[in-house]
């Protein structure tokens, strides 16, 4: 039997279209789910670009795109026991080896193995998926599908949160409000910052940070980042900064806006190598924090209590939602800046 997917069906920019599939079986250590929503991302977009990362990975086109999905498990592969059939699950994006250094230090989301559904093996934008079990995160009740398919950059959000002196009490400055920098301010107010500057040229991101909590927003074509943070903060600058963006005028920004002996963590970085004058870094005394990933599986824990608690509503960020015959729409509505978080509709 077959399936309708979207996929990557040809390398260079562009080449993102449906195609008919298999309906793939669950082998020893496996689950089939049945895909309710798929969420459009920064990396599915990176993939749209043909971006060199992502092109040396995909060697074989075509493949079915997604990694942020929900869905339901219809079916258990042989040796699986911590996933039930009719269990609402969300995916973990990283399959790490378990072995490496790292993954044996409880840093597998720094494994240099990993493999990634959508990118080296099918993904779940379709109506079904087979990922290995042990990538399954089992939601609580009462955590909707739309909600469940934010899960895994909502973790990135709250592990940049998090990470180093938290924020909690903190002046903390969000740069960059695409979908996981929107729900850094969500995170970072429900977890008790003091003050949240967003900064974002987009000035529908800008209207859904203040929706999430930001205190003061900034469109840094027209304001000077760091002037503003200054007067925020009698002239200190903010205690963290979150750098979303991935534009090089953003990273400058951003880091110059952190009081000395501050928190600067890395989440969004340029696309192309860029000078840094160390001497200011060691006169300013920053803590640089590189954030990749949620640590597995602590931060999905402190992500689905937030959620459940009703510390944060991700409801906000979900502009469309679109079914999966107009998958590709979904990534012309990213380009066109008319789009925040889409999700698709995986039904055939």
């Amino acid at each position: 039997m077959e399936m309708l997917a979207l996929c990557k069906t040809e390398s260079g920019p562009a080449g993102v279209g449906l195609r008919r599939v298999r309906i793939p079986e669950p082998g020893p250590g496996e689950i089939l789910v049945k895909v309710r929503f798929g969420g459009l991302c920064g990396t599915d977009m990176q993939i749209y670009h043909w971006a060199p990362r992502m092109a040396r990975r995909m060697t074989a086109l075509p493949r079915v795109l997604g990694h942020e999905i929900s869905g339901t498990v219809a079916a258990v592969g042989e040796g699986v026991f911590s996933v039930a059939r009719g269990d609402h699950v969300s995916l973990e994006s990283h399959l790490s080896c378990g072995k490496c250094r790292q993954c044996l230090m409880d840093q597998a989301h720094l494994c240099p193995h990993t493999q990634y559904p959508g990118i080296d093996f099918d993904g779940g934008f379709a109506e079904w998926v087979v990922v290995p079990a042990r990538i399954a995160w089992v939601h609580p009740p009462g955590v909707s599908d739309e909600v469940a398919t934010l899960m895994e950059p909502f973790g990135i959000a709250v592990h940049a949160c998090l990470e180093g002196t938290g924020v909690a009490g903190q002046a903390v400055l969000v740069s960059g409000c695409g979908p996981i920098g929107l729900m850094a301010v969500g995170a970072a107010r429900a977890l008790g910052a003091s003050m949240i500057i967003a900064s974002d040229p987009n000035p529908l991101r800008r209207h859904k940070a203040q929706e999430m909590g930001a205190d003061r927003l900034v469109d840094p074509g027209e304001e000077d980042l760091l002037a503003v943070a200054k007067d925020m903060t009698g002239g200190y600058g903010v205690d963290v900064a979150l750098e979303f963006s991935g534009a090089e005028a953003g990273f400058r920004a951003s880091i110059a806006s952190v009081r000395k002996g501050g928190d600067f963590r890395l989440v969004g970085a340029p696309s192309h190598p860029i000078s840094l004058d160390l001497t200011q870094w060691l006169l300013q005394c920053p803590t640089i924090h590189n954030i990749h990933g949620r640590r597995i599986w602590r931060t999905w824990q402190q992500a689905v209590d937030l959620l459940t608690r009703k510390r944060i509503d991700l409801g906000p960020l979900v502009s469309h939602v679109l079914p999966l015959r107009d998958g590709v729409r979904a990534f012309d509505l990213v380009l066109q800046g008319q789009a925040v978080k889409p999700l698709l509709e995986m039904t055939d």
